[in-house]
């Protein structure tokens, strides 16, 4: 450090570092942004605003659709006569039984209930469940738009859980249907009732299974299984798909708390319009019949019977003098298929002799003793279930 160069060289550093920091404090004090660095840029991809931004992302025009179709339906059923009422206008028995009387001369209430439908005519028809309407001695109908009117009952299909009902009014809002044998597991629906007495809800969900039977529900089963939340009070309101046009009328739900659990029931449009069209213009519903008891084909059957697969339905017995009697079925045979529609188990067989019209000769396909052979039967009227006397 005693040599004079080293003295200048440190000598000029130390004065340029004073210079530069000095230059330094000079910048940041009057220029403080000047020596910060930018910051990256961040790319975005950013959708243009436009009219089919909403429209794919929202289900409102579908629902602005179908919405002033779907009705509440409020029913109330008159409180029964009581059975001791001579008992307590009886002075003598008021004598000796007075206090223990008091308790039946509490007069009943009326029974009220509430429901869904949907306009399926301009002129006044409605599409609801059977239950929602069954014992109700008035029918009260609300509109989308406020109005309120009393409705008559046009027939009834308890089979199906189907009633069809009419207000006095015209150029009402009806609903559009769909095929239902167009939607496909996957498929949005939505659900459009008076869920609790709420009143108009709309739900979201997804088609979870098709040909839903064997749940112990109606005679004749075809359901279209939904999450869709669907609620006390939803029964007989719309199931819609995505364009506000009607797939199935909601029916019943899977729970055991008495709300929605995300299984759904409803009775699918191809259904629930012939049962419609058969109230509509002949007051009740005609099905084809031919008096067999059936049961479904399980492996060990397919087996015994050596059928390819485990697909048809059982003879289990024949009613005497019915059309499968006269046609020359019996116990034992196996169902394989009617008018060329393969039977996959005995709900499916119920369907589509159901759908065939009395009187006329369909060809039966059965399995008998390892072999195929073809019956033709001629198809009779279901006769209506022997109702018990009270």
């Amino acid at each position: 450090m005693n040599n004079p160069l080293y003295k200048k060289i440190w000598l000029i550093f130390a004065q340029a570092a004073t210079i530069g920091m000095a230059i330094l404090f000079v910048l940041r004090l009057f220029y403080p942004n000047l020596l910060n660095p930018k910051e990256p840029a961040i790319t975005v991809n950013q959708v243009a605003p436009s009219a089919n931004t909403i429209s794919n992302s929202s289900y409102s025009q579908a629902v602005k659709k179908a919405m002033p179709a779907v009705v509440n339906i409020f029913t109330s059923k008159k409180a029964r006569a009581n059975a001791h009422q001579n008992f307590l206008d009886d002075p003598t028995f008021r004598h000796f039984f007075g206090d223990q009387l008091d308790e039946f001369d509490t007069p009943s209430q009326p029974e009220s209930s509430l429901g869904s439908g949907v306009i399926v005519s301009a002129e006044g028809l409605i599409l609801t469940n059977n239950h929602v309407i069954a014992t109700a001695d008035e029918i009260e109908v609300a509109l989308s738009d406020g109005r309120k009117m009393s409705a008559k009952v046009v027939g009834t299909d308890p089979d199906t859980d189907l009633a069809l009902i009419k207000v006095e009014a015209e150029n009402l809002p009806a609903i559009t249907f769909a095929s239902s044998d167009s939607i496909n597991v996957g498929d949005v629906t939505l659900a459009i009732g008076n869920p609790f007495g709420v009143g108009q809800t709309v739900t979201q969900g997804i088609v979870s299974a098709l040909g839903r039977s064997h749940l112990g529900i109606n005679i004749y089963e075809n359901f279209i299984q939904t999450d869709a939340s669907i609620n006390p009070g939803n029964s007989g309101g719309a199931l819609i798909d995505t364009d506000g046009n009607l797939v199935g009328i909601n029916s019943a739900i899977y729970s055991r708390s008495g709300g929605s659990m995300g299984i759904g029931f409803a009775i699918p449009t191809a259904l629930a319009r012939q049962v419609m069209e058969q109230i509509a213009t002949q007051g009740n519903v005609t099905r084809g019949w031919i008096g067999i008891e059936a049961q479904d084909i399980t492996p060990e059957l397919a087996e015994s019977f050596n059928l390819p697969q485990a697909e048809g339905a059982l003879i289990a017995g024949v009613l005497r003098g019915s059309p499968a009697d006269k046609a020359g079925l019996h116990a034992g045979d196996v169902l394989l298929a009617i008018e060329d529609k393969t039977i996959i188990d005995s709900n499916s067989m119920l369907n589509i002799i159901a759908g065939l019209k009395p009187n006329q000769t369909a060809n039966v396909k059965i399995s008998r003793d390892e072999k195929v052979i073809s019956i033709s039967v001629l198809i009779g009227k279901r006769p209506k279930p022997v109702q018990a006397v009270e």
